[in-house]
This record gives C-alpha cells, structure tokens and sequence, in this order.
C-alpha cells in the first residue's frame, strides 16, 4: 500500500537544488519615472533567481481505476470559478459517491477554522485516501498536520498553495502551481510586445507576504527597467477585508480610468487577485489599454463575466470556441492584440491531473515527485504543452508554466 511521504528532513529537500540552473535578476531599489505612485514600494537589493529547468520527457503510466474516495476542497464561485467548476467537472466525470466536493469560506483569512473543519471531516472518512485543495488557501497546513496525526495514508495534493513554501513542501505529498517567477518575466515582456509602455501591478499587503508573490513582483519591476517601461504598484483593497468583493472589485472599476488617464491608453494591468481579474478587464477594455495575462490564466478566469458571453452548452468545456467568442467580442470594439491568456484553464488542468495523480499514487502505480510522470498527466489532461521544474529544489513542489495566447 502507498504510504503519504511525512516529514521532510531539511537536508533531504535541499537535495534537488543543484539541478536548477539559474539566470540571476538583480532587482535594486528603483524609482518610477513619473514619481511614486500610491502605495508604491522600493524593495532593498536583493537578487532573485528566476530558475531554467532542465527539459522533462513525459511519460506516460497507467494511473489504474478509481475505487476510492477522493475529497476536494475549492473556493467558492466568486473567489474562484475555474477551481469550482473543476471540481464539479471531476464529480460528473465520477460520480458523488467517488468525489467529495466541498468549499472554503470567501472570508477565508478569517475563518480558517473552517477550511480545517472542512477538511478534517473529509478526512474521517475512512474511504477517502487522497485530499484536493485548490486552491490552498491559509488553514490548509494546520488542516494537514491536524489529520497527519489521526491517519498517515491520506494524500495531500495542493494547487496554488499561500502558505510558506518551505512548510507547504515539508508536509503536502504534491504542490503544484505556475511558475510565478518566469511569469514575472513572461507577463511583462507579452505586455511589451502589445505595446505597453506602463505596467500597473494591483496587490495587497496579505499578498505580498506571500513570497513567491512578493518575488513575481519584483521581477516584474527589474523586467520592466530592462524594457524601458515604467512599473506602478497600485495598493487595492483586500476582498478578505473589511470591504469584501465588492469592496475590491468596485475599486478596481474606479481606479483603472484614473490609471489610463494619468498614463495613457498603452498601459498593461494585472492584478494578483482572482476575484478583481472580471473588473480589471472590463475597465482595461472600456479604457483601450493592454490586459496581458490573469493571476491564473485561463479563458475562463474573467473574460466571459466581464465581455458579457454566456457559456451555452455546446460551449462548455471547449476552451477553443470560448477563446474564439473572447476574441470576436475584444475585436468588435477593436482592441484586438492587447489581450492576452493561456490556452485552457491552468488550475481546470491541475484538479483534474491531481485526480489522476492521486489514483496512480494510492495503487502504488507511480511516485507522485516524477517530473516527466505529472507532465505527462497535465498535458493529456489539458491538451496543452507544459514546461516544469521543482521549485527551491523541493522534489514535491512543482512550478508548471505554458505558452500564452494573444486574443
């Protein structure tokens, strides 16, 4: 029987360490050109690698049946759809009595005490033998450990997680995520080839506590130096905060026309939330400027919402029309080229490929750390080409990137 990996020791998790080769970005203290924005920051120098992985062969394994349960923990629709549809996806595809969907509150920050509570009770389960959470918002760990001591043969498989890399890697079987670091770079240089001569980067300080967050944007900063183009923080408010989703998505709406009135129509926005992703490209299309890519790319995530497009039925699930429909709205008001995703769904992809995983992983049938394995599973579950790599050398915790595609 498959045993869930424990305890990490530190320097087993190092071991990977010297197979990323690194381009090393120095990312000094810089000014914008214009002045500070509001809520701007200049971070110390420091350098920041942003890791080129060795090419992994997929490779192809018989994940064999389902005959377990599989529990799957999500956000709600308003803080993230595509995770929720996924997920819904996955129980049709399995039926209930396989697939164990629940949600975590859009209050997250604040009632962790729920996501526990929800995945505790998955857990007692004793048919249930791997955990799904997409995605693995703060409480999940405390979740984590808290089962650990009642069973050692549940599965823990995370996609985007928010808490510290290092403890996400030291108890989760798998993490998986895109590869925020290259996206630093990836985002800007696609902003710059649609013309963008300003970058405006929506956050909150609960985000930028989160490192790889806080990394993304400051490789974003020193790319945009290195492009001659100038980078803007601009402070949102948190949609966990006290003003809500509404809140956040309301301010979105406002401050984007005042952003492309102050530095015109050739000025990329990206935020680093989900639920602002719907306000940020209704402004940003209504303004003339440049959207090159979401917090989590996919056709999905925002466009629909905010071009006003209703998934018919024989639309569902093909990413391919939908990207056509996008494109055809983006067209008409004759922005086309100024916006940008990935071909499908990235976290759509993921919760399904962990479902995979994880009937692999409980029949003993693979090792859930096999790059060329979890390649192989994401790109014949998405029919897209991925490029991937361990993240800070951590053999569990995967970082996946792919190509984007300009609408």
């Amino acid at each position: 029987m498959f045993r869930a990996r424990r305890l990490r020791r530190p320097d087993r998790v190092l071991g990977f360490l010297g197979i990323l080769l690194g381009s090393l970005i120095l990312v000094p203290g810089c000014e914008k050109k214009g002045g500070a924005s509001s809520g701007e920051t200049s971070p110390a120098a420091r350098e920041i690698e942003i890791p080129v992985y060795p090419k992994v062969a997929a490779k192809p394994v018989d994940v064999g049946a389902l005959d377990f349960k599989i529990g799957i923990l999500t956000g709600t629709v308003s803080q993230g759809e595509d995770e929720y549809r996924g997920a819904e996806y996955v129980v049709r595809k399995y039926g209930s009595d396989k697939i164990i969907h629940k949600t975590y509150p859009d209050n997250f920050m604040t009632e962790q005490e729920t996501t526990v509570t929800q995945i505790t009770e998955m857990a007692k389960d004793p048919a249930v033998k791997a955990i799904i959470v997409a995605q693995a918002v703060p409480g999940t760990l405390p979740a984590i450990k808290k089962v650990r001591r009642e069973r050692d043969d549940v599965i823990f498989l995370l996609v985007a997680p928010q808490e510290d890399p290092e403890q996400i890697a030291q108890y989760a079987d798998l993490a998986i995520q895109t590869d925020d670091l290259m996206r630093g770079k990836t985002i800007v240089e696609k902003a710059k080839s649609m013309g963008a001569k300003t970058f405006i980067h929506y956050t909150f300080p609960r985000h930028m506590s989160m490192k790889i967050l806080a990394d993304r944007r400051d490789i974003m900063r020193r790319v945009c130096e290195e492009n001659d183009m100038e980078f803007v923080v601009a402070n949102a408010p948190d949609p966990t905060g006290d003003q809500g989703i509404a809140g956040s998505q309301k301010f979105v709406l406002e401050d984007v026309p005042r952003k492309i009135e102050a530095y015109g129509k050739d000025t990329a926005f990206f935020s680093t939330n989900c639920s602002m992703q719907e306000p940020l490209i209704r402004a940003a299309l209504e303004g003339g400027a440049i959207f090159p890519e979401q917090c989590c790319p996919s056709p999905t995530h925002g466009y629909p919402g905010a071009l006003g497009i209703s998934i018919s039925e024989d639309m569902a699930g093909d990413m391919a029309k939908i990207r056509e429909e996008i494109g055809r709205r983006i067209d008409e008001r004759g922005f086309r080229g100024r916006f940008g995703t990935w071909a499908t769904s990235i976290h759509i992809v993921m919760i399904e490929a962990c479902v995979e995983l994880a009937k692999g992983a409980v029949h003993d049938k693979l090792e859930l750390t096999d790059l060329g394995v979890i390649k192989w599973v994401l790109e014949t579950t998405g029919g897209i080409k991925v490029e991937l790599g361990p993240f800070a050398g951590h053999d569990n915790f995967v970082m996946t990137i792919s190509e984007n595609l300009t609408l």
